[in-house]
């Protein structure tokens, strides 16, 4: 896991993407209409961006809200502890279905474990 916080990697990440570019502020402020003091600011992390400014940011960067959100998400952890782990059980078919891994947008699937009680059928 990360040392830094959500909105410092944001900050990071949205600096990262104009320099990527090449741009310089005064370039992403014409871009944006955002104002070089307000980009400063937001990469700096001394404010958050909203939802409106950084939708115009992702506009710029050719990004979705979500993928850019994604790439400053911590890390999970690979597998839940087991009091973590949440279950479902249908009284019926005596069929138990309990969620191993966490759900998080890094992973591709998910990791569940199915139990069908002794003697039962569905």
């Amino acid at each position: 896991m990360s040392a830094l916080n959500t909105e410092d990697r944001l900050a990071a990440r949205l600096a990262e993407l104009r320099l990527q570019r090449g741009w310089s502020l005064d370039e992403l402020a014409l871009a944006t209409g955002i104002s070089r003091a307000s980009l400063s600011r937001i990469e700096r992390a001394e404010t958050s961006p909203t939802a409106a400014l950084l939708n115009r940011l992702c506009v710029a960067y050719g990004l979705t809200m979500s993928r850019l959100l994604s790439e400053v998400e911590e890390e999970a952890a690979l597998l839940l502890k087991a009091e973590q782990q949440p279950v479902w059980q249908d009284t019926l078919s005596g069929f138990q279905l309990r969620n191993v891994s966490p759900p998080a947008s890094q992973f591709k699937a998910e990791l569940v474990e199915g139990v069908l009680a002794s003697g039962r059928a569905h």
